[in-house]
């Protein structure tokens, strides 16, 4: 049969809400023009407010932070909240450190300001030079009470961002509203991290003359940093919570079974909202790539092609930092660069290791949006093109896989301004790749008897806009809800209508950070939070700004999740 591809991007009515979504404010491999422009708008907006915010600080109170390899000189914001902006947490990834574990910052004499964000790292399909991107990008930034003390100890939110493994779709999201609603009883720390073809590039050669998958080398540096520096600005090494969105949130997953589960004790507790599983390949499978970026890069007749690709200037690697379809495809899929199974660090599929009990134990909280896929699913019109998309981004699908799908799948009522496979559509690329992972790793945790420190959660808060769009609620919508106004991009009805709902997640999300569970510093008449229970029942706490309370996992939800995690191996989940 001869499949008909539609390109995902097909659907004006996504316009309007993508200009809000993260992930997509650099550049996805096959959007359309009028949405790259939307994109470009919110992401020179930020950058704008953010420049003309660290002149502003000129003005401000400083404090200073000595980390040994280099003195900081901060800022104290009128909240009372010390700041901390673009302080190097590892030595520049150029030159011969590209494609390797980063390396700690050489020592630096004199005090350095810390009054403005560092560079992010390079998006995948970004032009080069691009305003506030760089190879040099490995900063961190942190909020902290002021007046605290290396004897304070307070727990620390390490907060990993998203983007797909092909950006820093996150960057620079301000924690001082957290730190500021905590009652100042915790740290926040933010942070960038290589990504798409700098920070996973995968391939034996590289194995051989470098490591695999280095921008969750970074993290893991990241984690480290904090174990030794965080008390110089109160926090307490011995009480940190990792957190993630989207790509982050895949992460927290991915180093929970880092090196077989092996508990290292960089962290206490795992947030996650929207973990992401995309295909994850062993490294056989992925030489393809390395081999089309070595021609892309000139590189593919020389015998030391790492070697040749160090010596490359940004601008002519950059150009080879883009997407391309899989083997036999025909359209990019959404996500081409991403970790691999490495043997190491990630040892076998994620889904694998949770199987195995191959996890660290500690207190979670999963959650999603209830309509995970809209953003991202192909705006499709049968069932020939929902088969398609779904193979150009899982392209070992079987025949017999996909049949299975259509049966999970059927049409769905038609959403606005969309076409009659859409909803569908997006049903199955939300569950297979955000909403099932978040279940199945609850699930995971359950049979280890571990229902007491276990929850989970769906975000059903409507937004006009969205409904009007046919979006519903769509991929990381609640960011705002948790991180306050303003402290990362902020639809408007966040501000209006949805409000209510602001102080109550914040309050919740904080909690677990302070006390590894939502309930102990929730908001005084907010329910009580349950856990996740068995995997029979899968309870979790539905967000509706006026009907805040818990719902178990439906029966048609329970049974895709179980189709998708027995196809697993097939999906490199």
């Amino acid at each position: 049969m001869t499949w008909k591809h539609v390109r995902p991007n097909d659907n004006p009515a996504q316009d309007e809400r993508r200009k809000l979504l993260d992930w997509r404010k650099h550049s996805v491999p096959f959007a359309i023009t009028s949405m790259l422009l939307a994109a470009l708008t919110v992401v020179l907006y930020f950058n704008i407010r953010e420049y003309i915010g660290a002149r502003d600080q000129l003005n401000l109170p400083r404090v200073a932070v000595d980390l040994g390899y280099a003195n900081y000189s901060g800022n104290v914001l009128p909240s009372g909240v010390n700041q901390f902006l673009g302080m190097r947490y590892a030595a520049p990834p150029i030159g011969n450190l590209r494609w390797r574990a980063p390396q700690d910052p050489e020592p630096k004499e004199g005090t350095t300001d810390a009054i403005e964000f560092g560079p992010i790292c390079l998006a995948t399909d970004a032009s080069y030079p691009t305003a506030g991107q760089d190879e040099d990008c490995l900063y961190v930034n942190v909020w902290s009470p002021n007046n605290t003390t290396p004897d304070s100890k307070l727990p620390v939110w390490l907060f990993i961002q998203g983007g797909g493994y092909t950006s820093n779709a996150n960057p620079n999201w301000n924690g001082s509203q957290v730190v500021e609603a905590s009652g100042k009883n915790i740290v926040f720390v933010g942070f960038n991290y290589r990504v798409g073809l700098w920070g996973f590039l995968a391939s034996e050669r590289v194995r051989k003359d470098g490591d695999l998958n280095a921008g969750l080398l970074d993290q893991r540096l990241m984690m480290k940093w904090v174990k030794t520096h965080i008390s110089k600005f109160g926090g307490d090494p011995d009480h940190v919570v990792i957190h993630g969105v989207s790509a982050g949130a895949g992460s927290v997953a991915l180093h929970l079974t880092a090196h077989g589960g092996k508990d290292e004790k960089l962290f206490v507790g795992a947030m996650a909202e929207s973990v992401f599983f995309p295909g994850q390949p062993r490294v056989p499978e992925l030489e393809y790539q390395f081999n089309k970026t070595a021609e892309n890069a000139g590189c593919k007749d020389e015998k030391d092609q790492m070697g040749c690709l160090r010596g490359k200037n940004i601008k002519t690697i950059q150009e080879a930092n883009a997407g391309s379809p899989f083997p036999g495809r025909q359209l990019n899929p959404h996500f081409y660069w991403t970790p691999c199974i490495d043997g190491d660090l990630i040892q076998d599929y994620p889904y694998a290791m949770y199987d195995q009990g191959k996890f660290i134990k500690v207190p979670v909280l999963f959650g999603t949006g209830s309509n995970e896929g809209s953003v991202f699913a192909a705006n499709v019109g049968t069932q020939e093109e929902f088969v398609n998309f779904m193979i150009d981004n899982y392209p070992k699908l079987t025949p017999n896989q996909t049949d299975t799908m259509l049966e999970k799948y059927p049409l769905l009522p038609e959403l606005p301004n969309h076409n009659a496979w859409f909803p569908s559509t997006s049903q199955a690329y939300g569950e297979t790749t955000f909403i099932c992972p978040a279940n199945n790793i609850m699930n995971a945790y359950a049979a280890e008897n571990l229902t007491s420190s276990s929850w989970s959660y769906r975000f059903n808060v409507q937004d006009e806009t969205n409904t009007a769009s046919g979006l519903g609620v769509p991929h990381v919508f609640e960011a705002p809800a948790i991180f306050g106004i303003d402290a990362c991009p902020t639809p408007d009805s966040f501000r209006t209508y949805n409000k209510p709902i602001v102080p109550l997640m914040m309050n919740y999300w904080i909690s677990f950070i302070r006390a590894l569970n939502p309930n102990a510093h929730k908001l005084e008449n907010a329910p009580e939070w349950d856990t996740w229970g068995s995997a029979k029942n899968q309870s979790r706490f539905v967000f509706e700004l006026d009907n805040n309370r818990m719902e178990n996992v439906d029966d048609g939800q329970k049974d895709r999740c179980d189709f998708w995690r027995g196809i697993s191996e097939i999906m490199e989940q």
